[in-house]
């Protein structure tokens, strides 16, 4: 739990890392009030593969989030995703040991506990274990079980497991930059908590996270996770294939991608036309039509939505999307990208901004820091009522004094 009445969230992905600073207003909101992003050169995918060039980026993407909220960072909750994320449902049962049998908290505890008990690899670490609903004797569907009368009590839970080299990577990077760990977070986690709605999570619902290097897939239901995957094909994808198509620069394809594209070639106009500087030194731009373009790009969406909609299938969880599919992450920008998606799915598709914050709005409310304000609101709900001091900046000495008086 933080100890003072700020949050902070870094998603550190691919393309960028993004430092998101909240403060918890008297009114128990949250407003963002420091955002400082950075190019990612270190990370593949997701993954950590350059440790020096990631400390860098979150080093700079920390200052600038700290000069402009006027506070400096201690410590943050950290997203995490990559192919190296692999998650599983999985049940633990125990008896009820109460002189009543009453379920109390160690109960509680116990069968969650219970509920890990299975092989994982020894490369694999455990990152998240989330309860789905709770079995009191034959009574399912309990979000909370405590006090209830049984003589058997059971749990239904997701784990989310990670590479544990990956793991490390990053909080080795993290924790060189100055930085301490709070949690490390899902990124599909976080980012469900700004953008799904309540509605749209208990009746069921997809999230896919199109991000630079993976695709990240969440399906909710009855309120809870049933179902996390990643896919290693993301924006990146998009943007070579416009520079091999339109023999261009990678950078300047990148540029063309977000000013100009489109996945859906009836979107455009066979008159409008984009300027494409050319391979090598010297040569002119050429003039091609939008058009082009969005016939190059539009295959890559359908691919990422195939790939999703086998993997949902393939895991039985399509009659799960009784709300639809909800699109985020930078690449969910592309105009066209909804169309396409609801072709595909044959379901209403709607494009996620992230929500439930004040303050700098207007600088977050794109799909691009759909995870980094996850990651603030995730904070937020894990503190809430857990006694946040309202000291506006804990320094070091403050930190030692609290620490003296504690002991």
């Amino acid at each position: 739990m933080p100890k003072n009445d700020y949050i902070v969230g870094f998603d550190i992905g691919t393309k960028k890392v993004a430092a998101i600073i909240g403060e918890i207003t008297e009114e128990k909101k949250i407003e963002i009030i420091g955002i400082g992003t950075a190019d990612s050169r270190g990370l593949r995918k997701g993954v950590v593969v350059n440790l020096d060039a990631t400390v860098d980026a979150i080093k700079k993407a920390q200052e600038e989030a700290e000069l402009m909220a006027g506070v400096e960072i201690d410590s943050a909750y950290i997203g995490i995703s990559g192919a190296h994320i692999k998650s599983f449902n999985s049940r633990g049962v125990i008896a009820v040991s109460g002189r009543n049998k009453e379920v109390n908290r160690e109960d509680i505890k116990r069968v969650i506990d219970q509920s890990k008990a299975v092989s994982i690899p020894p490369d694999r670490e455990i990152i998240h274990i989330i309860p789905q609903e709770f079995v009191v004797d034959d009574q399912d569907g309990i979000k909370d079980p405590l006090g209830m009368s049984g003589i058997k009590l059971e749990v239904n839970v997701h784990i989310v497991t990670g590479a544990i080299t990956s793991v490390q990577n990053l909080r080795t990077c993290v924790s060189r930059a100055g930085i301490e760990i709070e949690q490390i977070v899902l990124n599909q986690i976080a980012t469900s908590a700004s953008i799904l709605t309540h509605d749209e999570m208990e009746l069921g619902v997809g999230l896919i996270d199109i991000g630079g290097g993976t695709t990240e897939v969440a399906i909710f239901e009855r309120g809870s996770l049933w179902y996390t995957s990643v896919i290693p094909i993301g924006g990146d994808n998009f943007t070579n294939d416009i520079a091999v198509g339109l023999r261009t620069p990678i950078p300047d394809a990148e540029k063309i991608k977000k000013k100009y594209g489109c996945v859906s070639g009836p979107l455009t106009n066979e008159q409008e036309t984009i300027e494409v500087p050319t391979v090598g030194r010297g040569k002119k731009p050429r003039v091609l039509s939008r058009q082009l373009l969005a016939d190059i790009i539009q295959p890559r969406a359908e691919e990422i939505f195939r790939l999703v909609d086998n993997d949902i299938k393939r895991m039985g969880y399509e009659k799960s999307l009784n709300s639809g599919i909800v699109l985020t992450g930078g690449t969910a920008l592309l105009e066209g990208l909804e169309e396409v998606a609801e072709e595909t799915f044959d379901l209403p598709v709607r494009r996620g901004d992230p929500s439930g914050i004040g303050g700098l709005v207007d600088r977050v409310s794109t799909p691009d820091y759909a995870a980094g304000v996850g990651l603030i609101l995730y904070g937020f709900i894990q503190c809430k009522g857990k006694g946040i001091s309202k000291d506006r900046k804990q320094g070091f000495l403050s930190k030692l004094k609290d620490w003296i008086k504690e002991t």
